[in-house]
């Protein structure tokens, strides 16, 4: 079977397809507001059906082993193993080290997008966001094993965890929804639930969902200051929400909400947080997945989107992301195949216009010696992280805590070097 180099996209840990470094089309935008037929990824990247669904299937098979506190083999938390189900289905290479004082080569930039090779990300990420008690680090062979799996390597290598995505945030217009199903009709050969899909994916605001996260982890922020326990740190947080009335004041004491703090691993731990709450911050990364994933729900759900999937709380624009199963959208016709997800790295950028902000992410895995190809990280624009494609329908964009000390979300982001 022949596959185009550097167009597969997977991981072998928590199902990954990422996109690639094209910027989106003209139909591709127009998709986003529910007009015009938006790509998907290997249509407009050459990918037979065999090719993705030999890449889905095993990402599948991997899923249990990226499961947070399910170490492979009974090897400890943090340990560096390659997990291949077989060497044949994943020729991933974790890239090699980089010396610390050598400065990173300038991104390739076009349009809303720079991009980059794996080792010159290393660099960068060395002289910019490796910084732990203000010193500079180089990136360790864990990390860099972290890294190797492309999108959420990224993700991973800043925020430490595996991301596990229990604080996402969207925004979901329901007049807009309940309008759009009134006031329109199914295009000529458009079923009726790839209409209403089509309308519940046009009634997502990814800028939205993206500000919403971000006002919630300037509030938790705000909390964190001066709290050196949790039980001061909730009452704080409490004290901040009751301040603007809002709604994620009256979440149950065992919501995520409350308890993503204590749940993080790199607070717990003594170079981290420590169990202190002031020593620790809130950051943003953001995915985008596939509603339909609900084995028990119609084929044509799977096909076309869950119109009630995945939808924020009205109130707190929570998303419950517990039936998110990383399964990729189901083929409605012949020749169409879909991948799984992608992710983003944010970190707590200051730039106010959501336009400017600059995410981080990656084509697909380290692969410098098979199919695939090497690993390209990519710095997109907002406009251009949020586009999507025909892949995803919902985008979720997740808080997580990371230590104070860590400098792995600069305040300004600067698409490219320098």
């Amino acid at each position: 079977m022949h596959k185009r180099r550097g167009f597969l996209s997977l991981t072998t840990v928590g199902v990954v397809m990422c996109t690639t470094a094209l910027m989106p089309s003209v139909s591709l935008a127009a998709g986003r507001d529910g007009g015009g037929k938006e790509d998907s990824y290997a249509e407009r990247h050459d990918l037979t059906v065999d090719d993705v669904r030999q890449i889905n299937a095993l990402n599948e098979r991997a899923l249990e082993l990226g499961q947070p506190g399910k170490p492979p083999h009974g090897l400890p938390p943090g340990a560096v193993e390659s997990l291949r189900p077989s060497a044949s289905a994943d020729d991933r290479v974790t890239p090699p080290a980089e010396p610390l004082d050598r400065m990173p080569d300038a991104y390739r930039a076009h349009g809303g997008r720079a991009t980059t090779g794996v080792s010159n990300y290393i660099r960068k990420w060395q002289q910019a966001y490796s910084h732990r008690d203000g010193k500079a680090r180089q990136m360790t062979e864990a990390q860099r094993e972290q890294l190797s799996y492309g999108c959420v390597g990224i993700t991973w290598v800043n925020s430490g965890p595996y991301p596990t995505n229990k604080l996402a945030f969207a925004s979901f217009d329901e007049n807009k929804y309940n309008s759009g199903l009134r006031n329109n009709s199914p295009r000529p050969g458009e079923t009726r639930a790839e209409f209403e899909g089509r309308i519940a994916k046009g009634s997502f605001d990814e800028t939205k969902g993206f500000k919403r996260a971000r006002d919630v982890a300037s509030i938790m922020n705000k909390a964190l200051e001066n709290s050196h326990d949790v039980a001061a740190y909730v009452n704080n947080l409490k004290a901040e929400l009751a301040k603007s009335n809002d709604p994620l004041l009256h979440e149950d004491g065992r919501s995520t909400f409350y308890s993503a703090l204590s749940s993080t691993p790199s607070f717990k731990e003594r170079d981290g947080g420590n169990y202190d709450p002031s020593r620790m911050k809130a950051v943003v990364y953001s995915k985008h997945f596939w509603s339909g994933q609900d084995p028990r729900s119609s084929s044509d759900k799977r096909k076309y989107g869950d119109p009630d999937a995945f939808r924020p709380n009205q109130g707190t624009g929570l998303v419950d992301m517990s039936a998110d199963r990383n399964v990729s959208r189901s083929p409605a016709n012949p020749g169409e195949s879909y991948v799984n997800f992608d992710y983003g790295w944010f970190g707590d950028q200051r730039e106010p216009d959501p336009k400017k902000t600059v995410w981080t992410h990656a084509n697909h895995y380290h692969s410098p010696d098979g199919d695939m190809g090497p690993m390209q990280v990519y710095e997109s624009t907002f406009p251009n992280w949020s586009a999507g494609y025909a892949d995803f329908d919902r985008g979720a964009y997740v808080i997580t805590f990371i230590p104070k000390s860590w400098n792995t979300a600069p305040a300004k982001v600067k698409q490219g070097w320098p």
